[in-house]
């Protein structure tokens, strides 16, 4: 189960981050200098709005960066939500209430996955050419995204991760709701969060005063910016 880390003075606050790379130094200025330069740990980003959060934490805390490409899994008629997410290995969590409510079948759910798989290769194919996936095991690694929603796509990703065997898993998230904290809870050994928000509305983009979304070259331009 695992430990909460938050701010309490930023709970249920508004626009509390100038945008992704601000998010990024407070969760290592507050909350992450344990992991500074220690060479058992690996900061993995979910792009492609976490790719700016994680950049500024392997830089500042001098650890490696690399992704984790996991997609949402799409609903047909609405490409904005998700009713689950699949990971680059495989790995797939569907948010079975939802899936119900949708009145999807299995065939509806297998060609979302199918289109969703096809979008992952080609960003693995683009983001890492013929570079090998790092190898973690026995690692501590620090899975960051831009923030929570559902959660489903974290979850997947720590499910795919688990399959390595890792050390420890360590969530490092600006923002999250509430029930996605409580989600992902059993699954990590922490949870860094910095405005955690309750109510029966949440939207990432709310904890930022800039917020705008991030296509494959921004994530191109952070990498190459990494290596150098």
């Amino acid at each position: 189960m695992a430990v909460i880390i938050e701010a309490s003075e930023l709970r249920n606050k508004f626009h509390v981050f100038d945008d992704r790379f601000h998010a990024g130094e407070l969760l290592v200025g507050e909350l992450l200098r344990e992991y500074k330069g220690k060479k058992d740990v690996y900061v993995l980003a979910i792009p492609a709005g976490g790719v700016q959060v994680a950049y500024v934490i392997s830089k500042k805390l001098l650890l490696p960066l690399d992704l984790a490409v996991t997609r949402k899994i799409h609903v047909p008629w609405n490409k904005e939500a998700g009713f689950g997410a699949i990971s680059w290995n495989g790995e797939v969590s569907l948010n079975k209430p939802l899936v119900a409510a949708l009145g999807l079948t299995d065939k509806d759910i297998d060609l979302c996955i199918n289109e969703e798989e096809e979008i992952i290769m080609r960003r693995l194919q683009l983001f890492r050419g013929e570079k090998p996936f790092p190898s973690l095991k026995n690692k501590i690694v620090i899975l960051v995204d831009d923030g929570l929603a559902s959660g489903f796509s974290m979850l997947t990703t720590i499910k795919a991760i688990q399959k390595i065997r890792v050390k420890e898993i360590v969530v490092a998230v600006p923002t999250a709701p509430w029930s996605s904290i409580k989600l992902l809870k059993p699954y990590v050994d922490k949870i860094v969060c910095l405005n955690i928000r309750s109510g029966p509305v949440f939207a990432v983009a709310d904890a930022y005063k800039l917020w705008y979304d991030l296509d494959d070259e921004d994530v191109l331009d952070l990498l190459e910016k990494d290596e150098q």
